[in-house]
């Protein structure tokens, strides 16, 4: 796989079926390097048979929903600014109308019960900012009044002066006649002024004041709208959730879960016995206990939450959602680098529904049939059928990307020095060697690779390395007490857990050449890529990637600086210096690659410079690449060009210091 193969990497959004089973709508999206940003389409499947029909010709068609009745579909589209916007199609396909014209875009929504009407979320932009002045540049507004410890994210920017709000508006009727601006008229002075023509499908705007909300989801009776309002702390972060129903006639909200119950709410969804479901952990030992979350299915009646699922299971991984079905519910579990689909009983009772070498990343129900959107070890994305137990892929999106060339990794589980099992994966190109080897570290810390299709390991193989990366301590999947190792103790049994894992990997095949050995991570792979090459001389060269790299400074500039480093470092200055890249540069001889985005403010650009600037000071052989206009996505959502370029850019690093021929 080439780097401009990022173009064959077709990504499977979450479908919306049928209530009779007999279709399914989903989207599609993936990098187009000549338009620069991720192209894709809603797609129709009928079902048992599988034909599949491109139901949208949009540039960005995402996230459908049928309606109740299932005659049309809701969907975003980015409008002429750019903006994502709700639009409407028949079910059958059509001429899609636009439901929404929020000047900042559209981030969720969803259905009403009886489909005559859909709630969205939208950000309601602060009178004189961000194009709500025409010809007022940004550098001439008004300047930013702070009083909120939390007010910037990454992908965003500022937020306090925009927050996010709940509007309701009525669902179009498609066979109407659409609407026509008025043409200019010409009139004398005796005519009356003629009547100007207003769209009178309107959105009302239901929440307001400064917190901003997260999802929406109709009551069963459609009376009201749940919603997760954010905290706007003013001293110190606080991660708890509350969940409020809104009144849909304006009159007012009421809390359904408040703070005291001691929750952080991900995902919400309407039982089909009207109860209220929740992705959600606790936060036990204070209001930022956030590491290793274990979160699970919550379900709320009358009275406090009561967990349904244990710790065994872990259904936090980013983009979990939760499917209710008659008698119970389905949702991920995110296990050994594999995400399975499990459905859980009103009791709490766990089955699995499909599992083995995949990664369920979305799902639906209906019917007795299920879909799910799935990634494996040669797709980045399908959708697959489940009826009466047995799967079944409907798309082929994956043989764009094999005809592209992929290599299966090598799954390995080794001891480390302490006995402790360190699992992970070795991919390596085709013939007998020796390769240079390069050890990969996730972000995170909390995260994990999986088995899924994953560019970063296909491209590094194609150009002749051995790739070799595992989930050590402190990684997701494997447990809360796995996940809790290095809190308060990174760069210990994390650093001990990724070198076993590459001698192990190293010995156990001869093909790997040992002497010619490359480290790289990004984020939290990069603070770890940091530390290693500070304790460890013998690589050849090294990228440091988004990395979190000083905790003292990304304390007051990150987005999430206000707890991270509180729980996993800790806020005493001794201690944070003791888990500190910054105070071991001065070990590193390694040739290092500082890559960073502009605009990262999860690990803020000056994590980067300043480690930059500490290396060039010590006569390290040291370079930077930053990307304008990105942010700490880059890898993963950055514009196609800049994401080829930064793949150009690694591989010339590592044919300078590592060649591979």
């Amino acid at each position: 796989m080439r780097a401009q193969d990022i173009e064959t990497l077709v990504s499977v959004g979450r479908p919306t079926l049928a209530a009779d089973a007999t279709f399914a709508i989903f989207a599609t999206s993936r990098p187009d390097v000549a338009a620069n940003r991720d192209v894709g389409q809603l797609w129709r499947v009928e079902l048992p048979a599988g034909t599949l029909t491109r139901m949208t010709r949009g540039v960005s068609d995402s996230s459908p929903q049928l309606s109740p009745t299932d005659a049309s579909v809701a969907f975003l589209r980015a409008d002429a600014k750019g903006k994502p916007q709700v639009y409407v199609v028949a079910a059958t396909g059509g001429e899609p109308v636009q439901t929404s014209d929020a000047p900042l875009g559209v981030s969720s929504f969803g259905w009403s019960p009886a489909g005559d009407s859909i709630a969205f979320v939208a950000r309601v932009a602060e009178p004189g900012r961000y194009g709500d002045v025409e010809g007022l540049d940004a550098s001439a507004e008004a300047p930013r009044h702070i009083t909120s410890i939390r007010w910037h994210a990454n992908g965003l920017g500022y937020t306090g002066d925009r927050p996010a709000h709940v509007f309701i508006v009525d669902a179009p009727d498609l066979d109407a006649e659409p609407f026509y601006e008025a043409a200019p008229a010409v009139v004398d002075a005796n005519s009356p002024a003629p009547e100007k023509r207003v769209l009178q499908n309107l959105p009302r705007q239901l929440t307001f004041g400064m917190a901003s909300h997260a999802g929406v989801v109709f009551s069963e009776d459609g009376t009201e709208i749940l919603t997760v309002p954010d905290l706007a702390e003013s001293t110190r972060r606080d991660l708890r959730s509350r969940l409020i129903a809104v009144a849909v006639d304006g009159t007012g909200e009421r809390e359904i879960v408040g703070l005291e119950a001691r929750l952080s709410i991900g995902d919400v969804a309407i039982a089909h016995d009207g109860g209220i479901a929740l992705l959600a952990h606790e936060l036990p030992r204070s209001d930022v206990d956030f590491v290793a979350p274990m979160v699970g299915l919550w379900a709320v009646d009358e009275g406090a939450p009561r967990r349904l699922t244990d710790a065994t299971l872990d259904l936090g991984e980013v983009g979990s959602h939760v499917t209710c079905i008659d008698g119970g519910f389905l949702v991920q579990d995110r296990t050994h680098g594999r995400l399975r689909l499990v459905k859980i009983s009103a009791t709490g009772d766990a089955e699995e529904v499909l599992g083995g070498n995949v990664e369920v990343t979305a799902h639906a129900a209906a019917a007795g049939t299920v879909v799910v959107a799935v990634q494996g070890q040669d797709s980045y994305g399908e959708l697959v059928a489940i009826e009466g137990g047995e799967a079944r892929t409907l798309t082929s999106f994956g043989a764009a990307a094999g005809s592209a060339g992929i290599v299966v990794p090598r799954e390995l589980t080794i001891e480390a020095r302490d006995g402790y099992p360190v699992h992970g994966w070795v991919a390596t190109p085709a013939g007998d060697g020796p390769f240079p080897v390069i050890l990969q570290i996730h972000g995170g810390p909390y995260a994990s690779y999986g088995i899924h299709l994953f560019d970063e390991t296909q491209v590094l193989v194609d150009a002749g390395y051995a790739v070799v990366y595992c989930n050590p301590r402190g990684s997701a999947g494997y447990g809360r007490e796995h996940g809790l190792s290095i809190r308060g103790q990174m760069g210990t049994v994390d650093f001990a857990d990724v070198i076993d894992f590459l001698d192990a990997a190293m010995a156990a095949d001869s093909r790997l050449d040992s002497e010619r050995v490359g480290v790289m991570g990004g984020s939290y792979g990069g603070y770890l890529t940091a530390w290693i090459i500070a304790h460890d001389h013998r690589f050849a060269a090294a990228i440091v990637e988004r990395g979190f790299l000083d905790p003292v400074s990304f304390q007051g500039t990150s987005d999430i600086g206000t707890f991270f480093g509180d729980e996993y470092v800790g806020v005493d200055t001794a201690a944070m210096i003791r888990q500190s890249p910054m105070a071991v540069v001065e070990e590193v001889s390694t040739p290092t690659f500082v890559v960073h985005s502009e605009l990262d403010f999860r690990c803020p650009l000056e994590q980067a410079t300043r480690y930059f600037s500490a290396l060039k000071r010590n006569g390290v052989d040291a370079e930077m690449l930053i990307f304008p206009g990105e942010n700490h996505e880059l890898t993963r959502a950055g514009q196609p060009r800049h994401r080829v370029q930064r793949f150009e850019a690694v591989l010339a690093w590592w044919a300078r210091y590592l060649p591979a021929q």
